[in-house]
């Protein structure tokens, strides 16, 4: 019985739906090539027992994954990636130079959610964080070539949404590993018009031009596909980066506009509700509210990155 959270892609790659959150929310991306494999994003420690699943209904063994490559090491995209290892006896993982510590050491990070999630929310989304041995793990540099059986997998330098973000070019597929830098995009929101995709300023590095430099470089491979990890294979990459790059701006002016206030987390709150019921309307969903309900997460984390953002001294 084929299992219900494994999609099969062209190019010998599978979307594995994590789980996390609700389905069609978090994607692991498994890419296959002449009996190898390779893990892009992980999802939480409650995703390994559907990846690893994934990988014997495909008929392969743990020790046919030769990488675990986290995009950044925000726990929803690499929270399970140290558990995974555990089970991969030939993996080594692929992740951001400026991630890597927090692979082999992951207190710091857990520390991080956990002040702003508490320990039940912990315990219940993410479960103990696994280290890797340092000797597992390989950082990345802008412009490295990764091979999966003589697959080239190109690393690029990708920050805006977090500085410890990396995308992977797959020019068997023409396709770019995104992770958060082209946005979300999620099946519901699919119309006759195609998909509809919202950036993310996810706390705590949200760095707006950066992030239009980002999406500048992934636009420059001409690529024919983006893989998202929130959620899936997208096409019709022009128009979704103009998308993009419309509500960046907005969002920008959003946060100018409300930087003196001193209370200005629930205005830029629904500032952000407004910009996004408008672009759903315009998009031809036919529920819009019940689109902005489910969007309430991914609003109150891009109202909490913003106004970080504003107070960054730096900016």
């Amino acid at each position: 019985m084929p299992l219900p959270y494994l999609q099969a892609l062209p190019h010998g790659i599978f979307v594995i739906d994590t789980g996390f959150y609700r389905p069609l929310f978090d994607a692991s991306f498994l890419i296959v090539e002449n009996g190898r494999a390779a893990f892009v994003d992980t999802g939480t420690n409650f995703a390994v027992p559907r990846l690893l699943a994934a990988l014997v209904d495909l008929g392969l063994t743990p020790a046919a994954v030769d990488f675990v490559i986290p995009t950044h090491v925000h726990l929803d995209h690499a929270g399970g990636a140290g558990l995974l290892m555990q089970a991969l006896p030939q993996a080594t993982m692929l992740v951001h130079a400026r991630g890597e510590r927090h692979m082999i050491d992951p207190q710091l990070l857990y520390q991080g959610a956990l002040a702003v999630y508490g320990q039940a929310e912990m315990d219940r989304a993410y479960g103990h964080l696994v280290p890797v041995p340092a000797e597992r793990v390989q950082a990345t540099h802008d412009g490295m070539t990764a091979h999966l059986a003589g697959r080239p997998l190109r690393f690029i330098d990708t920050p805006g949404h977090a500085r410890h973000h990396h995308c992977i070019w797959d020019e068997r597929s023409r396709g770019w590993f995104t992770g958060d830098t082209f946005g979300l995009s999620y099946r519901e929101f699919d119309t006759a018009l195609g998909a509809w995709v919202l950036p993310t300023s996810t706390p705590v590095q949200f760095e707006p031009e950066a992030l239009r430099q980002s999406i500048e470089r992934l636009l420059a491979s001409d690529p024919d596909w983006m893989y998202l990890t929130h959620y899936g294979r997208v096409g019709d990459v022009r128009r979704l980066a103009e998308l993009l790059f419309e509500q960046i701006d907005a969002m920008v002016a959003l946060g100018l506009e409300l930087k003196a206030s001193p209370d200005r987390h629930q205005p830029l709150k629904a500032g952000l509700t407004a910009l996004y019921r408008a672009q759903l309307q315009r998009h031809g969903v036919v529920d819009v509210e019940a689109g902005i309900s489910g969007l309430a997460l991914d609003i109150e984390l891009n109202a909490q990155g913003l106004s970080i953002w504003l107070d960054r001294p730096s900016r």
